[in-house]
């Protein structure tokens, strides 16, 4: 298939020693030994005969030429041309057919043998037919996900719902389901994984199609398909969204050749290339001795290019046929890659294999650019291919053997910058990817992990218990043969008998050779190239997140952090032994100058303050005072008139230190007006003013010009600097310390790697927790087979016989799923992967710390920072352990502080304007409050810091996202309100909690110490407390009314005949409403319990108002929720998908909560002040209380008492201690008392005197100056949130005590 001929360039004529009038002596060999040398290189073929030494023509120079022409057309039998194999109809050269023969949206590649489905079903099919004969193609897995492989005529039809296989004359193998499909489909093969390799055959002769999967035969999958006249088969696929895969129709070697002919592979071509290899080697392995005239067999692997002109005329004349030949895929792949391969064959380091260093020296010497070019970038993409597509088996043979060359071709300088300048990062990823096995058996983890282990224990939340106390000696057994298994796959994969992590050892080589910056001999060094390409990347990854073909698949990112992260930091600490004075990388941290001196381009990538081109506007003054950097004002309009590529072009120019400034304005520079300046003069320009203290000493004023550039034109000295300019790191902050760090392309790559992580790395490793996940499911499903087994009676064989049919699948699973999670643990979540993660973490805290001390500055960070922050830590706590332990990282108690430090300060950092990075934060410091240890961790940052969170926490809820600090503020209470103490609600004991990792279901851990510090700030700072609290009330108001509305709809969904379902939105929503009520009533206990003074101490201002409004709410709730037959019952017993949580226990205890702590646990005066105020609400009734106790309307309260529509608190014995029922019951009994007297003691009132608001209370307060009258409580519970009159919009001035004259 591939094309005939050589190259249509003129090539260089290497015959300089044939001029005729030459002596007959090539330089000091004589004519008879370089007669002899040239046969034995050359030796004729055994067609024209044997020739005796003494018969041999003699041969020189100037008969070289023709006599290897002669032997090379020897190999010109008749030309394998596609018209001699019959069978066969289309194009020589087999390709997708990217103009009709398609269905659906598909990305097709360059070379139109790989595919990307873009759509829900898309297929296409190939450009060639075959109508008789046997046939084989070859299709490379990307993605294991749903595809249909395998052959159609061209009268098939297909659909977005209908593709290959699904039509009568198309048939196909589908391993994501392990399935055959012919219109009708059957179980066939085995299922496959990206990186395997699918062979489809097809005999015409017989009528049978066949599939292989990685060589091994799956059987005959159909036969007796349709042949004959007018009938011929396409190569075809259908896929799925995102599958990808790439097809093989022999334009390379097949991996798994067969018996069955591949379209044509290019024969002529191969023999030729194989008989030049042959006179090559023959070059390399024989010396000339002429001193005793002889040839002498040498060591071919120790060769090397000297200047001998007879070694080096005779190579030019075999380069001359075999460059040409060395263009072609299929001989780069055959012939070439194959004869390096051989010479690392022996083992060893890549540096004791110098004859490939000698042979790309020579192939850049004797071959055009065009075809070394050419020849290089095939063999790295064949590399790419054979590495990604090499079969799994633990020690990786295969793949070491490819990274091996991969690393030997990258040692060569010249061909290292070549392909570093056109070779894709996105490309050269795929060396760093490790496959995981989808199949265990083929991984060989059978007999690694012989017997498999999983949890059996769940307690009542469905948590896996791990007390190894209550295990069988069996279980115990299996336990430990399990985790020596683990240790051996752990061991196997490392290379303990490899010589110690081989791999990973050649790919960080691989990246130390592309971090290069010492090879500057032919031209710019490796490193600066790789930088600007990474940069590249890493922005075509962040700006198409929807377009897959430009994605680099997120498992590959993966593989190449880790081994980025280890180039880097050798590199780092190289650099460190270097100048001792720098900092090694255990410290390492990006500088804060990065994110403003534009000297680095983050795209159009979120800062935290907001877009660049605003932050250069507003904080223009900052950056000159604070950095010496002067924002030209041409940029500041320019970036005004067009914001959308806004920092694109800044760059920066120094001015001496010496400058003066004149009233905080700098006069412009001459040079700015610049033509060379690019487009509208954009430039960032530096100026240490000397009002300030210089940091240098202060030199003869002299300008600096600095241009911006475009990232693929930055030079060395752009990233680097060099005397007197800081290149990344201008602009140095006063507060960033004056001591070299690194070399500051390593921090750029840093920057990249935090970037990169926060792309789809975190991601990537969520996703692979999936399988720890299954395992949990599918041992909870066991334990329940099991037990239904040993409960399933014997009269009922037919179900006991299909429950044993489950406890087999379920068994069989969890033994494959076991084996497959300990290989996941011990590849991606081992141990250095977890160091390499936690030391990015630490990165990311000292750059934010870093950032943060620059002041206004620190808007200028990209938000991703803060992101990697805080999905890191989540990361090293959710799916590096339970198999890594996160206590045993170096200094992780100080981490954790650290990160609490963090956390507690920017949730509420109003340089911070993005919504979503503030809710992260939010939510970040929510779950850190819900587990012991990260509690502890915010106990421990300086008591300054605290406070201010809490002042934080307790803003006013208005005009802020305030659900997720009310959540804190109850996280930090449960464990110590009254019947607080439960993990999950009493009524969802038995049903299974969606994930018991979730924060909300951790075990209480109350925090005594910030609670004291709520305290203190409520009763010192009246106002606060009086702001936060009304906002309270004013939230608890409208989340239970709208909770109270959602059910009303909810009720009349529910009893309409003609639709019985509700919108499951909706119902998440009346879930929530729920959920917020509770909480909030909950922060009004905890205020209530901290500092009951807020409310019963009536000399403070609005003391009496609160307490009103509490009662009055308070009230409220009793009635919706106890009533008797009400609503809120009907909807509880409905047990609706979604309203899980709605039910009477957590509302009740948190409104008994608050009214035992004011009507019991005070002083005698706050309980009078309580209770005549609770009283007083014309909304009270005592049946409210009864009802809390199953008394009231229910009479008989012990036998309703365990009944599901008479609640009381008394049936929540494991919940409610006998201390708080006693509380109760002395409430009840007081209230019963109290209102006794209330209603006697209470004289009628006339109507004219009630409040014209509210009509519950006398009228008691006048207001200035309009004289409209209120109850005291109406007026100031509006005032709290207007200051218009309530009836004639008036403005209050001041508000009077009212007393009604005595009648005349």
């Amino acid at each position: 298939m591939s094309s005939k001929g050589g190259t249509a360039l003129s090539r260089r004529n290497y015959r300089l020693a044939s001029d005729t009038d030459k002596p007959k002596v090539t330089g000091i060999v004589s004519e008879k030994l370089l007669s002899d040398y040239l046969h034995h290189v050359f030796p004729a073929s055994s067609k024209q005969g044997p020739a005796s030494a003494a018969y041999r023509k003699t041969l020189t120079f100037q008969d070289l030429g023709a006599h290897l022409e002669k032997l090379l057309a020897e190999d010109n039998v008749t030309e394998d041309s596609r018209d001699q194999i019959d069978g066969c109809l289309g194009p020589s050269t087999v390709v997708l057919d990217h103009s009709s023969g398609f269905e659906g949206l598909l990305f097709v590649d360059d070379d139109l043998l790989g595919v990307i489905g873009h759509s829900n079903f898309s297929s296409i099919r190939a450009t060639t037919c075959v109508y008789k004969g046997k046939w084989v193609y070859e299709v490379l897995i990307s993605s294991q996900g749903l595809m249909q492989i395998g052959w159609c005529t061209l009268n098939c039809r297909f659909n977005q719902e209908e593709g290959v296989g699904d039509t009568p004359d198309s048939y196909a193998y589908d391993g994501n389901r392990v399935r055959k499909w012919n219109v009708t489909t059957t179980n066939y093969g085995k299922s496959w994984a990206a990186g395997d390799i699918v062979s489809c055959l097809i005999d015409l002769d017989e009528g049978t199609i066949t599939f292989c999967l990685n060589g091994q035969s799956l059987g005959v999958a159909f036969s007796n398909i349709k042949t004959g006249p007018g009938v011929a088969y396409f190569p075809a696929i259908s896929l799925s969204f995102k599958e990808s895969v790439a097809f093989n129709f022999g334009s390379r070697p097949l991996r798994y050749p067969s018996h069955f002919y591949a379209y044509t592979p290019p024969t002529t071509d191969l023999t030729k290339a194989n008989r030049l290899l042959g006179y090559l080697k023959t070059v390399l392995s024989t010396s000339i001795d002429t001193q005793e005239e002889k040839l002498v067999a040498r060591d071919g692997g120790t060769w090397q290019i000297q200047g001998d002109p007879t070694i080096l005329v005779t190579l030019a004349h075999i380069f001359n046929h075999f460059a040409p030949l060395m263009c072609k895929v299929y001989l780069v792949e055959d012939v070439l890659m194959n004869f390096l391969l051989s010479i690392l064959e022996g083992g060893g380091s890549v540096d004791e294999h110098p004859l490939i260093q000698q042979l790309l020296d020579l192939f850049w010497l004797l071959m055009e650019d065009h075809e070394v070019s050419e020849c290089l970038k095939q063999l790295m993409m064949s590399l790419l291919r054979a590495y990604r597509f090499s079969p799994i088996i633990p020690d990786l043979g295969f793949q070491i053997h490819y990274l091996r060359l991969t690393t030997a071709i990258l040692r060569h300088e010249k061909s290292r910058k070549y392909l570093s300048i056109t070779f894709d990062v996105l490309r050269s990823v795929v060396f760093f990817y490790i496959k995981t096995p989808l199949r265990v058996k083929e991984a060989g983890l059978e007999e690694l992990i012989p017997t498999t282990w999983w949890p059996t224990r769940f307690d009542k939340e469905g948590k896996d218990e791990r007390d190894t106390r209550e295990e069988t000696s069996e279980e115990r057994l299996r336990r430990r043969a399990y985790e020596r298994g683990c240790h051996r796959l752990k061991k196997r994969i490392e290379g303990m008998s490899h010589t110690h992590n081989i791999r990973s050892e050649l790919q960080v080589q691989i990246l130390r050779l592309m971090l290069n910056n010492k090879d500057k001999g032919t031209g710019e060094a490796s490193r600066y190239i790789f930088l600007n390409k990474f940069r590249k990347f890493l922005q075509e990854n962040a700006s198409n997140r929807g377009n897959p073909t430009v994605l680099c698949p997120p498992e590959y990112m993966v593989c190449f952090l880790h081994r980025l992260i280890t180039a880097i930091r050798s590199y780092w600490d190289e650099g460190k032994r270097r100048s001792p004075g720098s900092i090694s990388s255990e410290d390492a941290y990006v500088p804060p100058q990065l994110f403003y001196n534009g000297k680095v381009d983050y795209f159009d990538l979120q800062r935290l303050g907001g877009l660049l081109s605003h932050l250069k506007k507003t904080l223009k003054d900052d950056l000159a005072a604070k950095a010496n950097i002067i924002i030209d004002p041409a940029e500041i309009q320019a970036t005004s008139m067009d914001d959308l590529d806004e920092d694109e072009e800044t760059g920066a120019a120094q001015r001496p230190s010496g400058a003066v400034a004149m009233g905080g304005a700098l006069a412009r520079p001459s040079w700015l007006s610049s033509p060379t300046l690019g487009r509208a003069n954009r430039f960032l320009s530096t100026a240490a003013v000397s009002l300030m203290t210089p940091r240098r000493p202060l030199a003869p004023p002299e300008k600096v010009k600095i241009r911006t550039l475009a990232v693929e034109q930055r030079t060395e000295e752009d990233i680097e600097g060099s005397h007197g300019n800081d290149g990344l790191l201008l602009g140095r902050p006063f507060e960033e310390p004056d001591q070299p760090i690194t070399e500051k392309s390593l921090l750029e790559i840093l920057d990249g790697v935090v970037m990169m992580y926060n792309l789809s790395v975190h991601q990537q490793l969520g996703k692979m927790v999936v399988v720890s996940d299954d395992v949990h499911e599918y041992a909870i499903a066991l334990k329940d087979t099991d037990e239904k087994i040993a409960r399933c009676p014997s009269r009922r064989p037919d179900i006991l016989e299909e429950l044993q049919k489950s406890q087999k699948v379920f068994a069989e699973k969890l033994n494959h799923l076991s084996r497959r999670l300990a290989w996941i643990n011990a590849t991606i979540y081992s141990k250095e992967k977890m160091l390499d993660v936690y030391w990015l973490l630490q990165v990311c805290i000292r750059t934010i710390e870093h950032a943060d001390s620059t002041g206004s500055l620190f808007a200028f960070m990209p938000e991703f920072y803060l992101n990697v922050v805080m999905n890191s830590y989540s990361a090293l706590k959710n799916y590096f352990s339970p198999s890594n332990c996160i206590e045993e990282l170096p200094g992780y108690e100080d981490t954790l502080a650290q990160l609490a430090a963090i956390l507690a300060k920017h949730f509420a950092d109003p340089r911070i304007v993005g919504t979503d990075i503030k809710d992260s934060l939010m939510q970040a410091l929510a779950s850190y409050v819900c587990y012991p240890q990260s509690l502890r961790a915010v106990e421990r940052i300086p008591e300054e810091q605290r406070m201010a969170m809490m002042r934080n926490l307790l803003a006013p809820y208005e005009q802020r996202p305030w659900a997720q600090t009310n959540w804190i503020l109850v996280r930090l209470w449960r464990g110590c309100g009254f019947g607080y103490r439960y993990t999950r609600l009493p009524h969802l004991l038995k049903t299974k909690p969606e994930d018991a990792n979730l924060p909300s279901l951790q075990k209480p851990c109350p925090s005594l110490l910030l609670q004291r510090h709520m305290a203190e700030l409520l009763s010192q700072d009246k106002d606060m407390a009086a702001s936060f609290l009304n906002s309270v009330l004013n939230q608890l108001n409208w989340a239970f009314s709208e909770f109270i509305g959602m059910i009303q709809e909810i009720q009349q969904a529910a009893e309409r005949p003609e639709r019985n379902f509700v919108d499951t939105r909706q119902l998440k929503v009346c879930a929530t409403c729920f959920d917020l009520s509770v909480s909030l009533l909950r922060v009004l206990e905890m205020t209530i319990t901290l500092v009951p003074e807020i409310f019963l101490d009536w000399t403070r201002p609005s003391a009496e108002l609160l307490l009103r409004r509490l009662a009055q709410l308070l009230n409220q709730v009793l009635n919706r929720v106890t009533a008797e037959r009400n609503l809120f019952d009907r909807v509880v017993n409905l047990r609706l998908p979604g309203l899980e949580s709605v039910d009477h226990y957590p509302i009740l205890v948190a409104v008994t909560g608050i009214l035992v702590r004011i009507l019991v646990d005070s002083n005698k005066q706050g309980i009078s002040r309580a209770a005549s105020v609770l009283l007083s609400d014309p909304c009270f009734q005592l049946r409210s209380i009864q009802y809390l106790l199953g008394e009231g309307d229910a009479g008989d309260a012990g036998a309703a008492s365990a009944d599901r529509k008479h609640f009381s608190l008394h049936a929540y014995t494991d919940y409610i201690s006998t201390e708080e029922e006693q509380k109760v019951e002395q409430m009840l009994t007081f209230l019963t008392e109290e209102s006794k007297q209330a209603a006697a003691s209470t004289a009628p009132t006339s109507e004219d005197d009630l409040c014209p608001i509210c009509y519950a209370h006398s009228i008691s307060a006048i207001f200035k100056p309009c004289s409209h009258k209120s109850c005291k409580a109406c007026i100031n519970q509006h005032l709290m949130n207007n200051k218009d009159c309530f009836f004639c919009k008036a403005t209050i001035t001041g508000v009077d005590d009212y007393t009604k004259p005595a009648s005349s």
